[in-house]
């Protein structure tokens, strides 16, 4: 049974293996690999990625008591972190918590939901309603990473 809850201190480390496992398994049709690497590297701040996943305090899609996802909405509309367990790809997870986004960000009296959408997620937001703004360069780790300002205006 899929769930949506909120962030649990003791979550960092599993969903770190979702972030670093998507983006070199999933994002890697899109990105070369010496992108993805500096976008996941395998050696990270364990004490940053903790301090980083608190600070935007994010939905946790369980499957039973698997977590399969995870995405947060920031109180201006930003969505930060969207990341779906590459073994779970378009399986509901990612549908499930964009409703959570949705509707924890109207509660919020939102009017506007944005973010900068990988080259892989950027259909995804599509298929949410979500308009690209721009398209932009970034820089990762010495790499430069093409992604997409998209917003969704409710």
């Amino acid at each position: 049974m899929l769930s949506i809850r909120k962030f649990q201190d003791g979550d960092e480390s599993d969903l770190r293996d979702i972030f670093f496992n998507t983006v070199r398994k999933v994002n890697s049709k899109d990105y070369s690999e010496v992108q993805v690497n500096a976008w996941a590297p395998v050696e990270y701040d364990h004490a940053a990625w903790q301090q980083r996943i608190r600070a935007i305090n994010p939905f946790v899609a369980m499957l039973d008591s698997d977590i399969v996802g995870y995405a947060d909405i920031q109180d201006d509309g930003y969505i930060d972190h969207f990341f779906c367990h590459w073994n779970y790809q378009g399986k509901g997870v990612g549908k499930a918590l964009m409703h959570a986004l949705i509707t924890a960000g109207q509660q919020k009296g939102l009017a506007r939901f944005y973010a900068h959408a990988s080259i892989t997620a950027k259909p995804f937001f599509e298929h949410f309603g979500f308009q690209v703004v721009k398209c932009q360069q970034v820089e990762i780790r010495g790499q430069t990473l093409t992604n997409y300002v998209m917003e969704k205006l409710v």
